[in-house]
């Protein structure tokens, strides 16, 4: 112990610090303050150490004991949050927030920027893009045609959107007979081919679709004999082994994966750059009968409908699962069942443009605008507690609280920043924390950010930056991650504002 009246209490109380920092401990002051008032007013005032080494004087003052206490509380890299933390809550939005990677699309009028941009316009931030190959059935791709993907991808990022990738040979022009395809080897040139551009373009494409092989690309009905078991396992490997290793490649039927698969994606292997890990599901005819005209069917003809569905359940929360509607099928294709599995089976994109008595169905019984909404991810900041004030050099910690209302997780790699900025500087520090599994109900985290000591005094911004990590798109805020709340939002930087905090010179 030491007194605030001894004349050697300063040096005594910096030999007990360095003494305790030396060997890395944990070390606190403890104050011994009465509030017996006869004792504050008249008693020994020795221990109080804000009042200097005069025992007459009963103001707080400046002194070498309270400047050797200062030294070392500055030197803390975390502080406590104390009473002087301030907790601010946040208004959830009822609108449907466009952000990357989830949500209703469609097809663009065309591939061209000012098709794209209008497609942008209307609220879509994913569109549907389904390249022919039915010219090159039996030759290579040529370079022009390699270009001319490449310029439409160009046209993507230009107008902030992302897409959903299928290539097919044709269009089901001949269905139930099947229409050409190629023949093994050249789909396999082709995917070769393909692979670069894929690569280099691979920051607007959300996720690929097997397609290829057979009718629509949808792995049935190949006139090229695609559709048997050894060579669908052949193009998958091939896929998987040339298509970027970061993206995710969903896959038309369940029978097929749960074969190659037979349990789930597990949460330790989810989001690694295995082939399970990458791979999701795309049902084309979501709730148009028992078994989905066949989604739900094995070889033999057998409903395994409840069983697969409990599969897709649970891969679902790592991979993306989307598709649309085929026909109309009440009261299957109502309102309840739809949110039912939507939600069941964590959808993150769903395409409105097909099949539109379905979609208009939806918006007659009053579930389409929830399904908007909840498609994909939907994180609302609840709260965020940080102080008022912080000292240059200092710590800034901030506790964050929000919720995820949606039916799936953000499911692409995305960094989370806290940063402060202010007239003339901007800091930052990347959270160690994955917003990937985030999943549907709470969570929360805490950042800390060491400011520099240099950092200007004055009112500075907290914010919290999701952007998308590929170089060519990261400063652009319509790739960023946007959580659904009023008044936190800053479009011109891409930032979900938390609140302020004064930064103190040192």
């Amino acid at each position: 112990g030491g007194g605030g009246g001894a004349p050697t209490a300063a040096d005594f109380m910096r030999d007990e610090i360095a003494y305790f920092e030396g060997r890395g401990m944990n070390h606190a002051i403890w104050v011994w303050e009465p509030s017996w008032e006869p004792w504050r007013t008249v008693g020994s005032k020795a221990m109080n150490y804000l009042l200097g080494p005069d025992p007459t004087n009963f103001q707080e003052e400046d002194n070498d004991l309270l400047r050797v206490i200062l030294a070392s509380w500055s030197r803390n890299t975390v502080r406590p949050s104390g009473t002087l933390a301030t907790t601010h809550t946040f208004t959830p939005s009822t609108a449907d927030i466009p952000n990357p990677e989830r949500g209703i699309y469609n097809w663009p009028d065309d591939f061209t920027p000012a098709a794209l941009a209008d497609h942008a316009a209307r609220g879509y931030t994913l569109a549907y893009q389904r390249e022919g190959l039915g010219d090159y059935l039996a030759s290579d791709l040529p370079p022009a045609y390699l270009a001319a993907l490449a310029a439409r991808f160009q046209a993507v990022r230009q107008a902030g959107l992302k897409v959903i990738l299928r290539f097919a040979y044709n269009e089901g022009e001949t269905y139930p007979d099947p229409a050409p395809d190629a023949a093994l080897p050249q789909l396999l040139r082709h995917i070769e081919q393909l692979a670069p551009v894929l690569a280099e373009n691979k920051d607007v494409i959300a996720w690929i679709e097997a397609g290829f092989i057979g009718a629509w690309g949808e792995w049935h009905t190949s006139a090229s004999g695609l559709d048997s078991p050894p060579r669908k396992a052949t193009v998958r490997d091939a896929l998987f082994n040339h298509f970027p290793p970061d993206r995710f490649l969903l896959f038309r039927y369940p029978g097929d994966f749960t074969a190659w698969y037979p349990q789930p994606v597990s949460p330790a292997l989810a989001f690694t750059e295995h082939p399970q890990a990458r791979l999701g599901h795309h049902n084309d005819c979501f709730l148009a009968s028992d078994d989905d005209e066949g989604t739900y069917l094995d070889e033999e003809g057998r409903l395994r409908a409840q069983e697969w569905k409990a599969y897709i359940a649970e891969m679902g929360r790592f991979v993306p699962v989307s598709g649309e509607t085929c026909h109309p099928n009440p009261p299957r294709s109502d309102c309840g069942t739809a949110l039912f599995e939507l939600e069941m089976l964590h959808w993150s994109a769903l395409n409105e443009g097909w099949h539109p008595d379905v979609i208009s169905a939806w918006k007659a019984q009053g579930c389409y605008e929830e399904i908007r909404r909840r498609l994909g991810y939907r994180l609302t900041l609840h709260r965020a507690t940080f102080p008022a004030t912080v000292p240059g050099g200092g710590t800034l910690e901030v506790q964050v609280h929000l919720a995820n209302t949606g039916f799936a997780s953000p499911l692409l790699p995305r960094p989370v920043l806290l940063l402060l900025h202010g007239q003339n500087r901007t800091v930052s520090t990347t959270v160690p924390v994955d917003p990937r599994r985030w999943e549907a109900g709470e969570h929360s985290f805490r950042a800390l950010l060491e400011l520099p000591p240099d950092l200007p005094g004055g009112e500075y911004t907290v914010a919290l930056w999701l952007p998308d990590p590929a170089e060519k798109v990261r400063s652009d805020p319509r790739y960023a991650l946007r959580f659904a709340n009023e008044g936190t939002w800053d479009r011109e930087h891409g930032w979900n504002v938390l609140g302020h905090v004064r930064v103190e010179p040192p």
